[in-house]
């Protein structure tokens, strides 16, 4: 019986994808460590550590179906320990006593440290992929509906017009930079761990500084400076990324939720044939896909708040501290998978309802422009002076729900000031976008320049 989100199979693909649960799974994390402990093997008999036939048989026996699980089980019963069981069945597993040179050296948490790291490379290579693809939909959107009108909204309410591919392009600009911090933290992250039991590498022999070299370049690893064991900034900052590109996604969700309410009606999430919107309500089209992200970005956040803790290591290792990134960093790891894939999805297929974005221009008859006709006005009258005007004019018009064309026209001092014509011109709210188009372009250009995308 599942009592996890993420092992439930009603929920799981609520919270996590397939692909992120193989990549954390059992099976993949102890074969994370069987492989630290087959290179270890093989570097150490080329440097004459141990015999080559005992290291033949170790990289023979490290793999996962090779070893007795059932054996492995009742040793996890008996040690309480997570990694000296698996030792153990690779011991049990080894033939002609080549088992006692199994784990000749190191210590839990080179092992455990080393296969989480392998295992977010391969979680890493995901995340750089569905980043692209959401990029590429939001290049799409930001070039397509570069001078599409709408409005533009400032503390919840409407404030002057924006295009929505000026939108898309702040979104796409952020994820741009989510790209460069991921790609500038690899070398940062991707290290492994040979140091033994506090970091001295005392079990390692003289030959240390080369064998902790020879290992990590077969596990494909960089060498770090020294012991990061009691040193978690790497998992830490990896985490705040992954928790960052979580918030920008989450922003996004829940922007389209809010564009997508039937009173505001400008976006959409695709909505499939033979999908149920309401259990009780037929008429729903609940944009589902893009409430899950919102929903598991909103608890993603959580995780992200512990890892700043997982900083506080004392002396060279702290169980208390350390077991905690077992949970927090898989975790971090899963949710943020499902919130990728939602809003590929959404983001692919995203239906935006132009008509309604022009007409919602107008549902504050005009006031929007007030800002516009301001400036039009301080040309001949000066800018303080405008200021009042409209701002009387707009006060009287709001009060009265009149138009602000009425508005205006109702005070003397600023009918005398602008013709029938130059109100019309600047009552447009579809040519009040600013340079906004050309700040699509740019980000667009600077996009493609990036390679990001290719």
């Amino acid at each position: 019986m599942s009592s996890s989100v993420f092992d439930s199979v009603l929920l799981k693909n609520l919270w996590s994808t397939e692909e992120m649960r193989n990549i954390f799974s059992d099976e993949v994390r102890m074969q994370m460590w069987l492989d630290y402990e087959a290179a270890l093997a093989i570097e150490q008999a080329q440097l004459g550590i141990i015999p080559p036939e005992a290291a033949d048989e170790i990289v023979a026996c490290a793999k996962l179906e090779r070893l007795d699980m059932n054996f492995i089980l009742e040793q996890v019963r008996l040690t309480k320990h997570p990694l000296v069981p698996t030792i153990r069945g690779l011991e049990h597993a080894c033939a002609n006593g080549f088992g006692e040179f199994v784990h000749f050296g190191p210590t839990t948490q080179d092992v455990m440290d080393t296969g989480l790291v392998l295992q977010l490379k391969m979680a890493h290579k995901t995340f750089l992929r569905d980043l692209k693809e959401l990029g590429t939909s939001l290049l799409k959107l930001s070039e397509e509906h570069r001078n599409t009108p709408m409005t533009g909204r400032t503390l919840a309410l409407q404030a002057i017009p924006i295009t929505f591919g000026h939108k898309t392009a702040i979104w796409l600009a952020e994820l741009m930079r989510h790209h460069e911090r991921l790609v500038q933290l690899e070398p940062r992250l991707f290290v492994g761990s040979v140091v033994g039991a506090v970091g001295t590498k005392a079990s390692f022999g003289p030959k240390a500084d080369e064998l902790e070299a020879r290992v990590l370049k077969r596990l494909e690893l960089n060498v770090p400076e020294i012991s990061w064991q009691p040193a978690r900034d790497r998992f830490a900052e990896y985490g705040m990324v992954l928790g960052l590109i979580s918030a920008t996604l989450g922003k996004i969700a829940n922007e389209i939720l809010l564009l997508a309410h039937n009173e505001i009606d400008e976006l959409a999430e695709p909505f499939d044939k033979g999908q149920v919107g309401s259990s009780t309500m037929p008429h729903k089209r609940n944009p589902a896909i893009t409430e899950n992200a919102a929903c598991v970005s909103n608890t993603l956040k959580g995780n992200v708040s512990i890892l700043l803790d997982l900083m506080k290591h004392q002396h060279e290792r702290d169980g208390a501290i350390w077991k905690m990134e077992w949970k927090v960093m898989p975790e971090i790891c899963l949710m943020l998978s499902v919130i990728m894939s939602n809003m590929k999805f959404t983001l692919s297929g995203l239906h935006v309802k132009k008509e309604k974005m022009r007409s919602n221009l107008d549902i504050l008859g005009g006031f929007m422009l007030a800002e516009r006709v301001m400036f039009e006005l301080s040309e001949k009258l000066g800018k303080q002076t405008a200021h009042e005007l409209v701002y009387e004019a707009s006060m009287h018009g709001l009060e009265d729900g009149g138009s602000f064309a009425q508005a205006l026209s109702d005070d003397p001092r600023i009918k005398a000031s602008l013709t029938k014509e130059e109100l019309d011109a600047v009552l447009d709210p579809t040519t009040y976008v600013g340079n906004a188009p050309e700040q699509v372009d740019r980000v667009v250009a600077l996009v493609k320049a990036s390679g990001w995308l290719k």
